[in-house]
């Protein structure tokens, strides 16, 4: 399996609801390395995975949606624990939403899956693999 990463960050603000988060269920701040790599079994007409180019792009673009909220106030988020992992997830699916979209070039139409890595730390960090 060839893969491609590419890299941004995300600065958020928000709380955390349950005795579990202890005192994160306070609003906090919170600062995220993002690094999206994109997956699949042969190389494209092209001989690479997915321009990298597009894929820095297209992550910036979807990051800038996020940066500088407070998660808290936003409506697709109501309700909701915007734990890292979850996080992790809605970045994924965008993502791919992107991909079938043709954002990142017909060639990236032959991808496999995406995981998406946010880093909280240097030493803790949480990923979301999927499938497109």
């Amino acid at each position: 399996m060839f893969s491609i990463t590419v890299r941004d960050h995300l600065m958020v603000a928000h709380s955390f609801r349950g005795e579990v988060f202890g005192p994160a269920q306070r609003l906090h701040g919170a600062t995220f390395i993002v690094d999206a790599t994109f997956r699949r079994a042969e190389l494209d007409a092209d001989n690479i995975v997915v321009d990298i180019g597009l894929a820095t792009q297209e992550l910036g673009a979807l990051v800038s949606e996020l940066n500088y909220r407070n998660l808290d106030d936003e409506p697709d988020f109501a309700g909701i624990n915007t734990s890292t992992e979850f996080l992790a997830k809605v970045i994924a699916d965008r993502l791919a939403d992107r991909v079938r979209a043709g954002a990142l070039g017909e060639g990236a139409r032959g991808l496999a899956g995406i995981t998406v890595t946010l880093h909280e730390s240097h030493v803790a960090w949480a990923s979301y693999e999927r499938g497109l």
